[in-house]
């Protein structure tokens, strides 16, 4: 454990918690300065996904680090980043055309936020309304956090948000109650629908089904307006396929990623986004530009990295791994018995424990400890723990891990 001047993220450090010191990762497995394993069971916040350290990823880091370690991407270019977009293009839907590069996921979902509003001004229609569902998350910056759920994450910076229409989480026997009101939104002149495809995240691993995915769509599509399916935590097989949206069999305006798409080795993001998208932003006029950057958008080390997670994808039986875990995290979950509204969606399996709800109930930081003292790394949302590992990970870790979930 260590005591330091860091300031850490989503940490009340006045509970003077202990911070494990990490010195080395390996698979599924973190191991400690002092000589102690803990098994990484939500995959370093929902990032890692072939395993920590993947020789390949690391390999292809190691590399580009000593041809090129950094560029300014604003009328410059590199071929690590010129291959990773090629790749992009063949793996994913046809229809999304252009990539734009970011840093993060808050980041891509503030790009497509932004594209999406300079698409309408740019074709002279005055749409600006966002439409957002209930309990979603889509990050810490101030656009990301503006079309998130308000409540204990953001309420200290309400001024600073700005107003969105928001449709209910379409639970289970109340799916219509979202098609209506999403109707209704869209029918008003919304400018863009934003989403995460099938599980909410940081909402409480909320799941709902592929029908109500497409249904959504579809209506967004009816009345022209944009749709931008947040994948940052749901891509690269978190739900049992490449992406969320193949399952409702739908393609997005705008597609954000991040996360697995360096395999979860380092910061990358990018914005997919349709021609028409694209379209409306070019011209001779310079006033019309998209006017969003970073230092390190497409830093070259990062795009090495995700092309070396592409190569993994195209190379090895990836999809046969996330099912074998998939099957593997359904049998544990069946067998949970002191657990209410068990859910699971590809690799990730969800479950409420009795007692206090919402994001403050202390019974994730009771579960937190006792999992760390055990040798696992889990950190419930409130009173709902789930199991987002590496696809890696093998039986013997998955029995410790729900072994420890089991006490509670």
């Amino acid at each position: 454990m260590t005591t330091s001047a860091i300031w850490h993220p989503f940490t009340q450090h006045g509970l003077a918690e202990p911070i494990p010191l990490i010195e080395r990762a390996e698979g599924a497995f973190l191991f400690g300065t002092d000589g102690r394993r803990w098994i990484d069971a939500i995959s370093s916040w929902w990032v890692t996904t072939h395993g920590h350290c993947h020789p390949k990823i690391m390999a292809a880091i190691a590399e580009q680090a000593q041809r090129l370690d950094q560029l300014i991407f604003a009328g410059w270019t590199h071929e690590p980043a010129e291959r990773l977009a090629a790749g992009l293009r063949a793996l994913l839907p046809e229809a999304l055309t252009r990539v734009f590069f970011s840093d993060s996921g808050s980041t891509s979902v503030e790009v497509a936020l932004k594209m999406a509003l300079g698409y309408w001004r740019n074709i002279g229609v005055d749409r600006h309304r966002i439409v957002v569902m209930e309990h979603s998350y889509h990050g810490d910056t101030i656009g990301a956090m503006s079309v998130g759920a308000r409540g204990v994450f953001n309420q200290a910076y309400e001024p600073l948000l700005f107003d969105v229409a928001t449709v209910p989480f379409p639970a289970e026997g109340r799916e219509q109650a979202t098609l209506d009101a999403l109707e209704v939104a869209c029918r008003a002149g919304a400018a863009a629908f934003i989403v995460e495809p099938l599980v909410l995240g940081a909402g409480g691993m909320l799941v709902y089904s592929p029908s109500v995915l497409a249904q959504m769509r579809a209506i967004c599509t009816a009345h022209g307006v944009l749709f931008i399916a947040d994948e940052v935590m749901t891509a690269w097989g978190r739900t049992g396929t490449l992406l969320a949206c193949e399952q409702a069999g739908i393609v997005p305006d705008l597609l954000c990623l991040s996360k697995g798409l360096t395999g979860g080795a380092i910061p990358l993001a990018v914005t997919m986004a349709s021609e028409a998208i694209w379209a409306a932003h070019y011209s001779a006029d310079r006033s019309r530009m998209f006017f969003h950057s970073s230092s390190y958008t497409a830093n070259p080390i990062a795009c090495a990295a995700a092309n070396a997670n592409l190569a993994i994808w195209r190379e090895e039986p990836v999809l046969e791994r996330i099912a074998t875990l998939t099957a593997r995290q359904a049998r544990r979950l069946e067998g949970l018995e002191n657990v209410e509204n068990p859910r699971l969606c590809g690799t990730i399996a969800a479950a409420d424990l009795p007692g206090q709800a919402g994001y403050l109930a202390d019974m994730a930081p009771r579960l937190m400890a006792t999992a760390r003292e055990a040798g696992v790394l889990l950190r419930p949302l409130g009173n709902t723990v789930y199991v987002m590992p590496p696809y890696c990970v093998d039986e013997a870790a998955l029995d410790a891990v729900y072994a420890v979930i089991s006490q509670f």
